[in-house]
């Protein structure tokens, strides 16, 4: 299987949480079919100023929990997805 490279805006309060080691999750709507063993570049972004701040961190996908109508009863909507991440460095 072929992986993909990806790059997402993250707000700097939930860049912290990452950098710190808190958050090893992202929950985001699955427009890009993400897979395990993809890349992601995270990229901080200041949304009261909206631009970039200039730091990124590369992550790679580790599981990927897709919403259907099973997960829909515990707030995981079809479309969108939870995945758990390691950081590449």
């Amino acid at each position: 299987m072929k992986t993909k490279r990806h790059e997402l805006k993250i707000l700097p309060e939930y860049f912290n949480a990452v950098i710190c080691g808190e958050k090893t999750f992202e929950i985001r709507k699955n427009d890009r079919d993400f897979q395990r063993g993809d890349t992601v570049c995270l990229m901080e972004y200041d949304g009261l100023y909206n631009t970039f701040t200039g730091r990124q961190l590369l992550i790679e996908i580790t599981y990927v929990l897709n919403g259907d109508e099973n997960t829909e009863k515990y707030g995981l909507k079809k479309g969108y997805c939870v995945f758990s991440f390691i950081m590449k460095w």
